[in-house]
């Protein structure tokens, strides 16, 4: 049952992502909804969860980005797999609590990103692509989970009432 429902999440997530999400770029920047998404389920689920969504999402952008082929699928997985150990480690689990680690998560990713792409860039060009880039999108990923986790973390994980 679990299989079926994250493929049908997977799907429909990436889908959203390349559809909706590619026109909304505050500032000329993207949020990336499946990293959070990924670092969601792994926080609210835990790690090995988080490592599953996180694999297929980043393995359907690999399949559909012009990218390094791999780099997405273990980024977007190793990221939802840290977001659910670092959430095993918190003793609060609400909405606002999930900001720092999925910005936390946001910046490795772009981090790994940022390294790759850029190999033989000078410090000062690394430090704009950090300052400029690499910094805000961790921020507004981490907006956006904010707003995931109060919008969808209400519905999907809270217990019913007796």
């Amino acid at each position: 049952m679990k299989i079926g429902a994250y493929t049908l999440l997977t799907l429909l997530l990436f889908s959203f992502q390349t559809t909706v999400l590619s026109s909304v770029n505050p500032f000329g920047i993207q949020p990336d909804f499946c990293l959070v998404i990924a670092c969601f389920i792994g926080f609210r689920t835990g790690p090995v969860h988080g490592l599953i969504v996180g694999f297929g999402l980043g393995f359907l952008q690999d399949l559909f980005s012009a990218g390094p082929f791999g780099l997405q699928t273990f980024t977007k997985a190793g990221v939802g797999y840290l977001a659910g150990v670092i959430a095993r480690n918190l003793s609060n689990r609400e909405p606002c609590s999930a900001f720092v680690p999925v910005m936390a998560c946001s910046g490795l990713s772009a981090m790994v990103f940022l390294l790759w792409s850029r190999m033989g860039m000078g410090l000062g060009e690394m430090l704009y692509g950090f300052s400029y880039i690499l910094l805000p999108q961790a921020v507004l990923d981490g907006l956006v989970a904010i707003m995931a986790s109060w919008v969808f973390g209400r519905w999907l994980f809270e217990a019913p009432s007796p």
